[in-house]
């Protein structure tokens, strides 16, 4: 007897070693890695006593190898089952039928890294185990081996539910598809495929971006204007949209009473300045004011450029030249002056420019300081840094830091140019040389990229300098979320900006630019900045060049290296001489002379920047309270006049909600070679999983429910049951998860056909940095899952059984975001149900008063693009209709209050009963519950509306 046993458990030992050696084997044939070979997951398959593994130690095929795989993760479930019921049976706890053990009862095991913890094998009676490794000694000797045995048939016997645990080797797919054999955690394939998909879009973005472009090289004057949809494009999505505040000059802030100047250097005087920019919003900041007259230039040169009247003295000429000097956001105005430390005196551009004659007008930037802003007395929004608190309700209400940053260098443009026009005199029917004073302007780090953004748009800034940012912007995703531009590299690198420049002259700098760190603790966003390449930097020069080398003269375009290696200082002298002589030909770069003293003995940059965050932040929340009027306005198109006029009318809404909000790829989706495999079995339904293709490297991922009791040609009505952030199918089915409530089961024991699909919302930073990849393309989150949508239901729709006018979308919270969006573009979805997630969207996302609030939550990639000005909720719904709508409300969700719910579904409302005359389409029931499925009004209005009958 202790022979037999012992051979036995050598035989299966041996199985197990054998098994796991062939498929090290096979893996290492496919160069995969050693963690990948060893953490190869083995989900959803049974024991089947039927099942051996292969004696034969070489395989002809991988359907060999996974075959041997499937039964040696079966031998594994087997035992891990058995040694859970050993457990049950020696701790007393299967002593009677109804306390008999479950496998739901079994603590979970230690997940694998990386792993989710939802990530869990399922049986075909749809029962979660999670996997234990065997140890196999226990099965050794004749006690262990009988004590084993004995408590399986005990398990067994106490839970004949159970007896049909036995399952095929290979998962039975549904009729007429394939069968699923993708390995690993197909959630998990899906969001990688995703990436590699957006990871190729960015790259093939830069050779697309020539469509967008109709450039007119016959004439300097030709080519400004064949830039003019271009420009008006870029200022858009930058959000410069606000008219600025015309003024005459910067008012001083004063450093003590009666004092004016805050100090001085040789040739210049120094201001602490502010002026007005649109709204009540204003720039601070220093000036620079030559004490003597501009210098001089050489009278050959004024001949040249008609700027010298005939019997002029060329002694009496005088060019004024005007440069805004624009710092990185971590430094202040008096660094690159050197009136503070914190910038190398080789490096203070400002004031080099100043003692070669220019006046210099110097911003303030928003730093990238963390938790200057969070709500009081919690850590929340500790983790954001100035520049992304500011961004976030700019970004949602069609507005950005930069457009803002921009638009305090622009209107100190419109200052210097109405200067320039006001002192121009006729001399001899010539302009005088007053008229044509210039204005340059320069930066570093986030200061250069402001100048590049700022030279791009307004054509009277004569020359520009860029230091430490020019580069291709293909790693934008991994920057601060602040340089995040919606639709950017859809139409605008940094050398589409430069070509905008143009004939201007452009001087770029490759040197060593802000390096920084952004951990995405604390809700932020996780960010870094590195030094531009030097390679990155002449490339995405020259393709600058390439694109304007039609022009006749040619366009002054420079590339000054610093250092060996482009990471040398910034705005070395070589640059500031360049960047001078493009501006006036015959200047020259002053000698360095010491940097002048601070007068003031009580300034405090942090109050400034506290001023500059206050009054930005305060033009935000007055933008979020005049929204609802501005959507007003753009909705005022739809006809409620009768439902053909109205559907016609939507119809531009939706088009316009879905390439200018949502964003489309105009991939066409590939055919869905459908795969499948049977994953639950029980009384009243089966469920499988189910894979279909939509693009390259993007698939569409969820569990089908078919009731049992469908006849043959019947056609039913589908439920389509969406999970929330960081959900699966499998929650909406088994498990009784406290938010879902196995709803789509439950419907699925009513009747109703369901499906569940895997939504990309999951693995945390994994998605959110998709938003990331996506945002620049002018694409979301759901440019990806609207198509994965529509290839779920176009399969569905060919399927015998399901009625292709009764297919209904029900989601939860992410799900119920989901609810809003797809089914307003996917108009086969006959009703739409929004649960535990309509409200006053704009407002939450974009509120700095309420707790409710995203702009203080690790959502990072919540945010989306100009809602605010086009689609609220109630808007979006406005899509939705005429079909039936319905929103499902817990008074303890904490979402939203109630108030903010019910005045957003209040427009919605009105739109159905007193526009349409359809009040019994919309509906919003109200529980005293959580974010949770309710699952009552909301099953009513299925069965009224998808016509099924109730149980």
């Amino acid at each position: 007897m202790r022979s037999t046993q012992c051979s036995f458990a050598r035989r299966l030992d041996g199985q197990r070693q054998s098994a796991r050696s062939l498929r090290i084997r096979y893996l290492a044939r496919r160069r995969l890695n050693i963690a990948q070979i060893f953490n190869l997951p083995y989900r959803r398959i049974a024991f089947c006593g039927s099942a051996r593994i292969p004696a034969c130690r070489h395989f002809r095929s991988p359907a060999d190898c996974k075959s041997a795989i499937q039964q040696t993760a079966s031998l594994r479930h087997w035992v891990g089952t058995a040694r859970r019921a050993v457990r049950a049976a020696f701790s007393g706890a299967a002593r009677k039928s109804e306390n008999a053990v479950s496998p739901k009862a079994v603590p979970p095991a230690p997940a694998r890294a990386g792993a989710s913890r939802r990530d869990v094998p399922t049986n075909l009676c749809g029962d979660k185990f999670f996997p234990y490794l065997v140890n196999w000694r226990d099965m050794r000797g004749a006690f262990g081996l009988a004590r084993l045995l004995l408590a399986f048939v005990v398990w067994l016997s106490a839970n004949p539910s159970h007896s049909a645990f036995a399952a095929v080797d290979s998962p039975e797919p549904l009729p007429g598809t394939q069968p699923l054999l993708i390995p690993g955690d197909i959630a998990s394939n899906m969001v990688a495929g995703v990436d590699r998909f957006l990871l190729r879009k960015l790259d093939e973005s830069v050779e697309k971006r020539a469509k967008f472009w109709k450039r007119d090289f016959s004439s300097d004057e030709a080519y400004t204007k064949s830039l003019e949809t271009n420009r008006a494009r870029l200022a858009r999505i930058l959000g410069v949209r606000e008219r600025r505040i015309p003024f005459d000059g910067p008012e001083a802030v004063a450093a003590a009473l009666g004092s004016v100047g805050i100090g001085a250097g040789t040739d210049y005087t120094v201001y602490a300045v502010r002026w007005p920019v649109f709204g009540d919003v204003h720039a601070e900041g220093l000036l620079l004011e030559p004490k003597g007259p501009a210098f001089r230039m050489d009278p050959a040169l004024l001949k040249r450029y008609g700027l010298l009247p005939p019997n002029a003295p060329a002694a009496n000429v005088r060019i004024p030249v005007n440069i805004i000097a624009i710092p990185d956001a971590d430094q202040t105005p008096e660094q690159i002056v050197g009136l503070a430390e914190g910038v190398p005196p080789e490096s203070r551009f400002a004031r080099r420019l100043a003692e070669s004659g220019c006046r210099v007008l110097i911003p303030t930037l928003i730093s990238r300081g963390m938790g200057q802003r969070k709500v009081e007395h919690t850590d929340r929004g500790s983790g954001l840094s100035n520049r992304e608190f500011l961004y976030r309700s700019a970004f949602e209400l069609g507005r950005h830091l930069i457009g803002y940053e921009v638009q305090k260098v622009l209107a100190a443009v419109d200052w210097l140019d109405r200067e320039r026009s006001t002192n121009a005199a006729p001399i001899a029917n010539r302009q005088s040389p007053t008229a044509n004073s210039k204005i340059g302007v320069i930066g570093w780090g986030e200061g250069g990229m402001i100048a590049l953004y700022a030279a791009a748009l307004d054509t009277r800034i004569d020359a520009a300098c860029v230091s430490g940012y020019f580069e291709n912007r293909l790693n934008i995703w991994q920057e601060p979320i602040d340089r995040n531009v919606f639709g950017l590299l859809e139409q605008f690198g940094d050398a589409e900006l430069a070509s905008m420049i143009a004939p201007g002259p452009l001087i770029v700098e490759a040197s060593k630019g802000p390096e920084a760190t952004l951990p995405g603790k604390g809700g932020g966003a996780p960010a870094r900045l590195v030094t531009p390449k030097l390679e990155d930097v002449r490339k995405e020069f020259e393709r600058a060049q390439s694109l304007i080398k039609s022009l006749r003269p040619a366009p002054q375009f420079e590339l000054v290296v610093s250092g060996d290696d482009g990471t040398g200082p910034y705005c070395t002298p070589p640059t500031l001489e360049k960047f001078l002589k493009a501006l006036s030909p015959g200047a020259t770069l002053a000698p360095g002379r010491a940097s002048p003293k601070d007068g003031r003995t009580n300034f405090n940059a942090q109050a400034r920047l506290a001023r500059q965050m206050h009054e930005i932040d305060c033009h935000n929340q007055w933008l979020l309270t005049e929204s609802s009027y501005v959507r007003a306005e753009f909705m005022k198109k739809l006809d409620t006049g009768a439902l053909d006029k109205y559907a016609k009318s939507a119809e531009w809404y939706r088009q316009f909600f879905y390439d200018e909000v949502i964003g489309r790829f105009d991939d066409q989706p590939l055919p869905p070679n459908v795969r499948s495999r049977k994953a639950y079995d029980t009384e009243k339904w089966t469920g499988y999983e189910v894979v279909l293709d939509v693009f390259p490297d993007v698939i569409a991922y969820g569990v089908l429910l078919l009731p049992k009791d469908i006849k043959p040609g019947e056609r039913r009505p589908v439920v389509v049951c969406q999970h929330g952030l960081e959900g699966r199918p499998q929650d909406v089915i088994t498990g009784d998860h406290r938010a879902y409530h196995d709803f789509a089961a439950k419907l699925a024991e009513r009747g109703f056909i369901t499906f569940a699909p895997q939504n990309l919302y999951i693995f945390t930073d994994r998605f959110r940095t998709l938003q990331r990849k996506a945002n620049p393309l002018k694409k979301t989150l759901f440019s990806i899952i609207t198509p994965q949508h529509q290839q779920i239901v176009n399969w569905l729709k060919t399927l015998p059984y399901v009625d292709e006018k009764r297919i209904a979308f029900y989601g939860l919270s992410y799900g119920g975001k989901t609810a809003m969006r797809v089914p307003a573009l996917i108009t086969d979805y006959c009703l739409s149900i929004c649960s535990a997630d309509f409200n006053e969207w704009v407002w939450k996302n974009a509120s700095t008063r309420s707790p409710y609030s995203y702009v203080w939550t690790g959502e990072y990639e919540i945010f989306e693009f100009d809602l605010g000005s086009t689609f609220n909720y109630a808007e979006m719904a406005a899509l939705i209709a005429p079909r039936p709508f319905m929103v499902e409300r817990g008074h303890f969700d904490g979402v939203a209050p109630d108030e903010t719910v019910g005045y957003e579904f209040a427009k919605v409302r009105f739109l159905y009963e007193a526009k349409l005359g359809l009040g019994d389409r919309c509906e919003l029931e109200w529980f005293a519950g959580p974010h949770t499925i309710n699952g009552k009004g909301t099953f009513d209005f299925l069965h009224k509306h998808l016509n099924w009958p109730k149980p």
